[in-house]
């Protein structure tokens, strides 16, 4: 988390990392501890991701690129699936038959939203932003994942204002119960 650069940098920084760790989750033999600690990993990295996206990358879309709000709401409900299935996963034993299945859920929908972003968003946006403009919303990226939850809260509000308050407080317990519980020091 928080790699430097450009937001856009720094967001695929974070879909190379997040497609390493599907990588560890498709290598394994079976259930267990070892995989619940590698989906808490992939959790708590999704949500961060996810959360700093919507609190500043698609305001940002939104303001700077033709047919935004159109976009940025796309964006938004690939992020809304991807939470429920985060959901159902953390409440589903690793020995399950019903996670495999779940996992490749996850795993096809937060490519083809990266595939996405990384193909026509992230260009559009490097076009309509000067690279200052995408250095500051890298930084502001960086600091919102530091504050962000590491739980799924499909409930929770996705757009500002809402979220931008509510965000870091939430993130605050979430990283309490981690600390309490070891989730996520694999």
């Amino acid at each position: 988390m928080g790699h430097g650069g450009d937001a856009i940098a720094e967001l695929m920084t974070d879909h190379r990392e997040v497609e390493e760790m599907f990588a560890g989750i498709q290598g394994m033999p079976g259930g267990g501890q070892e995989l619940r600690d590698l989906v808490d990993e992939v959790t708590i990295e999704l949500v961060r991701h996810s959360i700093a996206e919507e609190e500043y990358l698609y305001p940002a879309v939104r303001e700077h690129i033709e047919g935004g709000d159109r976009i940025a709401d796309k964006e938004i409900a690939d992020h809304g699936r991807v939470e429920k299935l985060l959901k159902q996963v953390e409440k589903t034993d690793t020995d399950d038959p019903r996670m495999s299945p779940l996992l490749q859920q996850l795993m096809d929908e937060v490519a083809a939203h990266v595939q996405d972003e990384e193909d026509n968003l992230f260009p559009m946006l490097r076009q309509a932003c000067s690279p200052e403009a995408l250095n500051e919303l890298g930084d502001k990226i960086r600091r919102a994942k530091a504050l962000a939850p590491t739980r799924p809260h499909p409930a929770a509000p996705n757009t500002p204002p809402a979220n931008k308050l509510l965000a870091p407080g939430t993130g605050l317990v979430d990283r309490a119960r981690d600390f309490i519980t070891g989730r996520g020091k694999s």
